[in-house]
C-alpha cells in the first residue's frame, strides 16, 4: 500500500473544504440535527475560514492519501492557534478525519505519528486533543496509541452542548529532539 502525508496548501483550499465537510458529516450527522449540522459546516467550514486556519503561521494541515487517493486529514496547532492553550510545550491535534472507506487501515496511526513528528520538532513536551466523549471508537483508538483523558471541555452544536474529553499524550527524549 502507498501512503503519503503531505502538508495541504492554498492552492488545496477547496479539497481542504470538500475533504473537512464530508468527514464531519460522516462522523457526527446521526448525533445531531440537520439544522445544527448545516449551521456548524457553514461556519466551521466555510472558504474564508479555512484560509483564515491554513494561513496562521502557528497552524499546520496535511493530507493523507492510500493509493494516491486522498484518504484523510490531519490539523495542528501550537502556541495561540491551540483551541485552549492547556500547556505552553504541547500541540493540539485540532481535527483528524479518515475518510469512511479507508477507516479501520491503520491510517489514523500514521497521522497520529505525523503530529508526533512535528511536535518533536517544535520541542513539544505533550500532544492533547478533544474527543467527543460518545465517539467510543476514537476514544478507544487514542488510548491505544497512549493518551490518556487529562479533562473535558464543552463543544456546541447549536444550542446543544456536548463535552469532549481533552486526551493527552506524554513525548519522551525531548531533549534529544533535534530542528
Amino acid at each position: 500500500m502507498t501512503i503519503e502525508v503531505r502538508q495541504c496548501t492554498l492552492e488545496e483550499l477547496s479539497l481542504l473544504q470538500k475533504i473537512s465537510i464530508e468527514t464531519f458529516r460522516d462522523t457526527f450527522q446521526d448525533q445531531n440535527t440537520t439544522e445544527d449540522l448545516q449551521n456548524y459546516l457553514a461556519k466551521a467550514y466555510n472558504i474564508k475560514q479555512l484560509k483564515t486556519e491554513l494561513m496562521n503561521i502557528d497552524s499546520e494541515f496535511y493530507f493523507l492519501y492510500s493509493q494516491n487517493e486522498l484518504a484523510g486529514y490531519l490539523k495542528i496547532n501550537i502556541n495561540e492557534a491551540q483551541s485552549e492553550v492547556l500547556d505552553k510545550d504541547a500541540l493540539e491535534v485540532e481535527r483528524i478525519y479518515i475518510r469512511a472507506p479507508f477507516k479501520k487501515k491503520g491510517l489514523g496511526k500514521i497521522l497520529i505519528q505525523k503530529a508526533t513528528d512535528r511536535a518533536q520538532k517544535y520541542h513539544r513536551d505533550k500532544i492533547w486533543l478533544g474527543v467527543w466523549e460518545h465517539n467510543h471508537a476514537a476514544i478507544n483508538f487514542y488510548k491505544k496509541l497512549g493518551f490518556v483523558q487529562t479533562g473535558a471541555h464543552s463543544f456546541f452544536m447549536g444550542d446543544d452542548e456536548q463535552i469532549d474529553f481533552i486526551l493527552t499524550k506524554e513525548l519522551t527524549n525531548t531533549k534529544e529532539w533535534s530542528l
